[in-house]
């Protein structure tokens, strides 16, 4: 693994996507796709659903565009909500690319998937992700948690808030079952009362609060430090950096253009239906995606915020052991920088 380290001379001025995108990467995908013809790689990303900048890059073309020169295009490929869902596919070599956050990367290093972060952004949407209940639960504080089941998506952000709320709540972590459930049949369990409380995030989180479900604590009330990511295939890094250096150029120029006009990056393949959004919601997200960060390369101070989510997880039993942050994090600057060495 290489070594930590700042902007490297080959890509100093990249500055990297933010997660309003990242609505998108809890989301459902819509169609599989791309066309491999005369493309000598195809990047497999995590299709982005209905909204943010990587969607309307997939809507317009401009990933192929720019991946074009390169010998590259792209699949989007369908996924579940949530990363730590989709570790098969990451697996079996059928998928490359996904948005996520330090925890759920930390589990899958932890069940040996070959994956690793190459980019982080600062926290401007700590406010989509944290504990609700269900009304009649009774549960209004952390400490009314004991005795009862909250879902969590294991080994990843839902047991990683579950996990940070009880221990700075001083409450025995042990007292609480902790259902482990990815987010759609969380959904389910919470709705039909099979769990009294879901630890849950972006769209799947707005839409239980839209319905009722009581906000007990949020990433921000709690200081998660469970940054947004971009995490790639390790294999897919180290052979074609240069693919997955293009296509963060391309998302970090379209992140801009969503700060600057969040309204055009909402609804952007269906105005109507399940999937689009309207009122309140819609204002929120445009409101949200006006905030959005870029992301960036990881520097030693993500490394051991990254070290204490894995700390949390090994003392709780969820890993084995902890991992210290160049086991977790890839240095693309550098791969980028051999890889012209070589001349490849």
């Amino acid at each position: 693994m290489s070594r930590l380290r700042r902007l490297p001379r080959a890509a100093a001025a990249l500055a990297m996507i933010p997660l309003a995108g990242l609505a998108v990467a809890c989301g459902t995908s819509e169609e599989s796709g791309g066309n491999s013809a005369g493309a000598d790689f195809t990047l497999q990303v995590f299709d982005p659903g209905n909204s943010g900048a990587i969607a309307v890059g997939k809507r317009d073309g401009t990933y192929d565009e720019a991946l074009a020169p390169l010998g590259a295009n792209i699949e989007w490929v369908k996924t579940t909500p949530g990363f730590s869902s989709n570790l098969k596919l990451f697996n079996t070599g059928e998928l490359d690319i996904q948005t996520g956050a330090y925890s759920p990367v930390v589990g899958a290093l932890s069940k040996d998937v070959g994956v690793r972060i190459f980019a982080t952004s600062d926290p401007y949407n700590k406010d989509q992700a944290g504990i609700i209940a269900r009304p009649e639960s009774g549960i209004k504080t952390v400490a009314d948690l004991a005795g009862k089941r909250i879902a969590v998506n294991p080994a990843g952000k839902g047991e990683y808030i579950t996990l940070k709320a009880l221990t700075q709540a001083g409450v025995p972590v042990d007292s609480v079952e902790r259902v482990p459930l990815q987010q759609a049949d969380a959904a389910s369990a919470f709705s039909t009362g099979q769990v009294d409380a879901w630890a849950s995030f972006l769209v799947p989180y707005q839409e239980a609060k839209a319905k009722g479900a009581v906000e007990i604590v949020t990433e921000a009330s709690i200081g998660s430090v469970d940054s947004t990511i971009i995490a790639g295939r390790t294999e897919v890094l180290e052979e074609h950096p240069e693919v997955v250096q293009k296509f963060l150029e391309v998302t970090q120029q379209l992140t801009e253009k969503q700060r600057q006009d969040p309204a055009s990056f909402e609804n952007v393949f269906e105005k109507t239906g399940p999937r689009a959004l309207s009122g309140q919601r819609l204002d929120d997200a445009i409101a949200l995606g006006g905030r959005i960060t870029t992301f960036r390369y990881p520097t030693t101070a993500d490394a051991a915020d990254l070290e204490s989510i894995a700390a949390l997880f090994a003392e709780n039993g969820v890993i084995q052991q902890p991992l210290k942050g160049s086991d977790v994090i890839f240095d693309l600057p550098a791969a980028l920088d051999n890889a012209s060495a070589e001349g490849k």
